[in-house]
């Protein structure tokens, strides 16, 4: 296997770093060198232990051995504070804006330029134009953050973190949210800024995005390095080796939609539904499809086009409000209020809306069956009953956790999204909504989700599938909806779905 062995003296470099959480050891004695002006990958399984030594190297946690070095020399590192002190910054996968502040505002905040004693607003204006000028990063320094697109936004975060004069920029999983344009603007605005001389640090699911963008790659599994690799000189083949032991299976490309499902009638059908929001405000505008038994369904559409909307009410959980009108079908009957039992559910964001970060595994494993005869005990819910049915799905599934009786909350968050997909395939019920199935999930862990939502599928459940993804689009879905403000303004077999005709739908070009 190619390795790389690093820059003589680094950027920034962890030495022999190893971290335990419990009997859990997250990283084991690594060594990560990161060069001066390079776009640097770190990849690996759920659980390998990425996130963990990202946070050793931007101060969040302390290692229990080993030590960090900036420019050679060793530095301590105790919080973030100290870490951005020592040219280090980190641009989370969630945004850590204030939505109600202009750019200039959260560029700054924190450090504001001060005259008098008081904010110098127009010394923040002044400086966030020399930034974006400097790095390829413009957004307007009075526009108010909250009604920005998000690859404005993430663009704010960057001005942040270079403001601050980072020299070491870490971008955890940049692309989630992200549409093909808005990526691939992404990784043009990082490679200007790797010719200034600042170093990149890219944590990252997606092998694509690793082979174009990146310098070299550190792989990791199990907490360990498993290669070092000079981009340039790799294959994705020997990437996914490197992270989960073996090469991908070489799966069919899914049928398209089979006679059976093109006869059925609608198990999910939506008829001109129209929402509005608290404010009055149109969210859905006509929306009108149908999901048949055995058929996948992909919805496309930048953030914001009404995913969440449609996603709420056809589960059930949003209410009619006052200006909606329309309505939804299950199987021919109208959708209740509250959590729909016929519909399966896994939202996007697994940690506030997909589990209890403070119940165990097993008690999240359990949830929406705590009326099922096989987990009721004399009193309530049978204790073992929960416990051996989420070691099952624990098994099935491949989650990997020390025990199903440590709080959700311990799990890396592949692991906690791959635990909601398990309690909602299981139940087999007649629909499945998904939103973004593999967001933040390896390449091993996104083949066994794609196989599971085929399985179900061949079973001749119904699925609407929403992802960032057009690729999975591709692979999964019989027909693509794209959704742009609140409306379906196209409909796409799969198997033509490329990825202009989808972008240029998605950003209203063919509406």
């Amino acid at each position: 296997m190619p390795t790389d062995s690093g820059p003589a003296q680094a950027a920034a470099e962890l030495v022999g770093v190893t971290k335990r959480f419990g009997p859990v050891v997250a990283n084991d004695g690594i060594d990560l060198a990161i060069a001066r002006g390079e776009i640097h990958a770190v990849v690996g399984e759920n659980g390998a232990g990425k996130s963990t030594l990202m946070s050793i190297l931007y101060g969040m946690h302390r290692p229990d051995a080993g030590h960090v070095l900036r420019n050679g020399s060793r530095i301590r590192l105790r919080s973030p504070a100290d870490a951005i002190t020592h040219g280090l910054g980190m641009v989370h996968q969630r945004f850590r804006l204030f939505p109600e502040l202009t750019v200039a505002e959260n560029v700054v905040i924190g450090a504001e330029p001060a005259r008098r004693g008081a904010l110098d607003l127009a010394a923040a204006r002044l400086e966030v134009e020399r930034l974006g000028e400097l790095y390829g990063l413009r957004a307007d320094p009075l526009a108010e953050v909250g009604r920005l697109p998000v690859g404005v936004r993430q663009r704010v975060e960057i001005l942040k973190a270079l403001y601050r004069r980072a020299e070491v920029l870490i971008l955890d999983e940049p692309t989630a949210v992200l549409t093909p344009g808005e990526a691939a603007r992404l990784f043009d605005v990082l490679r200007t800024v790797t010719e200034t001389g600042v170093s990149v640090v890219l944590v990252t699911h997606k092998l694509t995005e690793v082979l174009s963008a990146s310098d070299r790659v550190t792989v990791l599994r199990h907490g360990r390095v498993t290669g070092s690799f000079v981009t340039a000189e790799t294959t994705a083949d020997e990437l996914v080796v490197a992270m989960i032991g073996r090469s991908l299976g070489t799966s069919q490309a899914p049928s398209r939609t089979s006679s059976r499902a093109s006869a059925e009638p609608y198990a999910l059908e939506v008829r001109n539904l129209t929402v509005r929001d608290r404010d009055g405000v149109l969210r859905l505008s006509g929306v009108s499809f149908g999901v048949r038994p055995g058929e996948i369904v992909g919805l496309a559409g930048v953030a914001g086009s009404g995913q969440r909307e449609l996603a709420d009410t056809v589960t059930g959980l949003r209410p009619p409000g006052p200006g909606d009108s329309g309505e939804v079908l299950l199987s021919g009957e109208p959708v209740r209020r509250g959590r729909e039992p016929g519909v399966a559910y896994v939202p996007e964001d697994r940690h506030g809306r997909g589990t209890a970060p403070a119940m165990s595994l097993a008690e999240n494993l359990a949830m929406g069956d705590h009326r099922s005869p096989q987990l009721r005990g004399r009193i309530g819910l049978s204790g073992r009953a929960v416990r051996d049915r989420a070691k099952s799905l624990v098994e099935r599934f491949s989650i990997r956790a020390a025990s199903v009786g440590d709080p959700i909350s311990t799990l890396s968050g592949g692991n906690a999204q791959k635990a909601v997909l398990a309690r909602e395939l299981s139940r087999r019920t007649p629909v499945i909504v998904v939103e973004e199935p593999t967001q933040g999930v390896d390449v091993g862990a996104q083949e066994q989700i794609h196989a599971l939502l085929l399985e179900a599928r061949d079973r001749g459940q119904a699925v609407l599938l929403q992802s960032s993804e057009l690729a999975e689009l591709r692979a999964l879905a019989d027909r693509v909806l794209v959704m742009y403000e609140g409306r379906v303004v196209a409909e796409i077999p799969g198997d033509e779905a490329g990825d202009e005709r989808l972008g240029a739908a998605m950003t209203g070009a063919e509406s």
